[in-house]
């Protein structure tokens, strides 16, 4: 008898009424999904809702995707996967899935309070209103201009007569420009052009001045930080998909990105600024089944996979159409192949150091061996195999390639200033001095469920490869990048970008919160495009740090193959 009218009491009690988290209600954002084609599951465009009485939404869909491409939108248009964002206690009826967004859809929307209204999604191709003036070079003398996003200034750092002057530039995708820089000009007092956007609409002026922009006394300035693009490889670059087996590495050299992908291919190059295909560099005799790297001094360096017993060789070039030379060649005389990773800091036709990885043998060794090359007035003087392993008495070393293997890079150009490196199985940072003593060691993981990683949790762990580095000197600070890439694209936290100030060597407290750190982007979940399956094969990464040759720009480059994700970021020392 009490349990039957216990069921009946819990049966007449009401749901309990959840306030909505947020101050106010509503529907927060629509986003559009690809539903079909070489894009399928990304985005296409995306709502901000700041009107919470709305019953109309309009969701913009750019004109060309990628925005780069000539590629329109329209065959999409019919078939598009919306998503919202609603506060708490909100619904939408009947649930969104797949829209005609060329026709107006309606539904019936129910806020928090329950009061519902009928309200209609669509949407809309837009042109793009960016205006920007990327890049800007002189034919003759070859010179590129340094460019203040802020001001809109574009200085022409030289003392040459500029009277007729005649210019190649990079403009934000589709957009204009007047009146044509390809026709000679007199910059020697200053010369405007107008950007305008493939809208129509938008417009900015730049101002083309002979001039030498005031530098910040050391480092980057930080409020410089811009995000250049980010782009699924494969359908946004024509590189290969996230499951294929290759062993990427990255180099710049002048205004190119190039990719290697390590499986002998053609290195392809890439617009650095806006990621537009330029072609495949002249390989000469080189071959690239090894990694590209490149110094601060617009060189290309291209080395090839030497087994035991084999020559390994380092290219060099200085342009994507210039056959590379031979740089430096010897015979791998250890047990393990070589080539699989190569750094490199400084200027190879100055004072340098290249250092590239022994990595293990899958289920047969591990490794602590690196090669380092050290160049001064552009020749080889000493080339000796470190072996941290031994060094440490046992403790430090890495695996296989490329997943479970490491970067190792110098801290100087001068061979003084230690070596950095960071493997899997540990996900700490460190720093050998010299002698091979352990200068410091920074861990990347908090204690789980504190407070300690930004938003709680971990952050670099144990579904991650944190094995990507590279460092670089500029504006009298020396910088190192890590690249935590995602082995497990299905699984949190995703790929991680940070940038440490390594000019006192010493690194202290976590990877992601560590007073040297200058530059992060320490989550980039939201960002990833593959979501597949996790085969080993496919979890190889690289990153790098590319001073301008000028030296007021400091480009951040990395590819996650298995995330399928190749993105940049770009630093200037302009005083502001």
């Amino acid at each position: 008898m009490l349990w039957t009218i216990l069921v009946l009491v819990t049966a007449c009690h009401k749901p309990e009424y959840v306030a909505p988290t947020a101050e106010r209600q509503g529907i927060t954002s629509l986003a559009a999904y690809f539903a079909f084609g070489p894009f399928e599951g990304q985005e296409m465009g995306r709502l901000e809702i700041n009107d919470p009485e709305a019953d109309r939404y309009v969701i913009p869909i750019p004109w060309y995707f990628p925005e780069t491409s000539d590629d329109i939108t329209t065959p999409y248009m019919t078939k598009v996967r919306v998503r919202a964002s609603l506060q708490a206690n909100c619904k939408i009826e009947p649930a969104l899935t797949v829209l005609d967004l060329t026709e107006e859809n309606h539904f019936k929307y129910t806020d928090a309070t329950g009061t519902t209204r009928d309200i209609v999604i669509t949407g809309e191709r837009v042109k793009s209103s960016k205006c920007e003036l990327i890049s800007f070079t002189l034919k003759r003398p070859t010179l590129s201009g340094v460019i203040d996003k802020a001001s809109k200034t574009i200085s022409l750092i030289t003392a040459n007569d500029l009277s007729v002057g005649e210019a190649t530039v990079t403009l934000s995708a589709h957009a204009t420009i007047s009146p044509d820089p390809a026709l000679p000009h007199n910059f020697n007092d200053g010369f405007t052009f107008t950007v305008t956007a493939d809208d129509g609409v938008s417009k900015a002026e730049y101002l083309v001045i002979k001039n030498i922009p005031e530098k910040i006394d050391y480092g980057v300035n930080a409020i410089s930080a811009e995000k250049l693009f980010n782009l699924d490889p494969a359908s946004g670059l024509g590189l290969p998909a996230y499951n294929t087996k290759a062993n990427v590495s990255l180099a710049v050299l002048d205004s190119d990105l190039i990719v290697n992908m390590g499986d002998g291919s053609t290195p392809k190059y890439f617009n650095k600024v806006v990621a537009t295909y330029g072609g495949t560099i002249n390989l000469g005799s080189a071959v690239p089944t090894g990694a590209i790297a490149s110094d601060e001094q617009d060189h290309l360096l291209i080395c090839n996979l030497a087994e035991p017993g084999e020559v390994f060789n380092i290219w060099k070039t200085s342009s994507v159409t210039k056959a590379p030379e031979l740089l430096y060649s010897f015979t791998n005389d250890q047990d393990l192949q070589l080539g699989l990773e190569m750094k490199v800091i400084g200027n190879v036709e100055g004072e340098a150091v290249i250092s590239v990885t022994y990595p293990g043998l899958e289920s047969v060794t591990t490794s602590g061996r690196f090669h380092a090359i050290h160049i001064v007035g552009g020749e080889v003087v000493s080339s000796e195999v470190i072996d941290l392993f031994t060094a440490t008495g046992g403790v430090y070393y890495w695996g296989a390639g490329p997943a479970n293997s490491t970067c190792i890079v110098a801290g100087a150009p001068t061979m003084d200033a230690g070596w950095y490196t960071c493997v899997y199985s540990e996900n700490s940072l460190r720093w050998f001095k010299q002698d091979l003593s352990l200068g410091s060691i920074i861990p990347g993981e908090g204690t789980g469920d504190d407070d300690e990683a930004p938003g709680g949790g971990y952050y670099v762990n144990g579904n991650v490869d944190p094995n990507n580095l590279d460092s670089k000197c500029f504006n009298n600070a020396r910088y190192l990048v890590l690249f935590v890439s995602n082995h497990f694209p299905k699984w949190w936290p995703g790929p991680q970008l940070y940038v440490f100030d390594i000019t006192n060597g010493s690194l202290s407290d976590r990877i992601y919160n560590s007073p040297q750190l200058a530059f992060s982007v320490p989550f980039m979940y939201n960002e990833q495009y593959q979501t597949g399956s996790n085969d080993g094969f496919g979890a190889c990464a690289d990153t790098i740090l590319a001073p301008s040759a000028d030296g007021y720009m400091l480009y951040i480059y990395y590819y996650d193959h298995f995330s399928g994700m190749i993105g940049g970021y770009s630093l200037d020392c302009i005083k502001r």
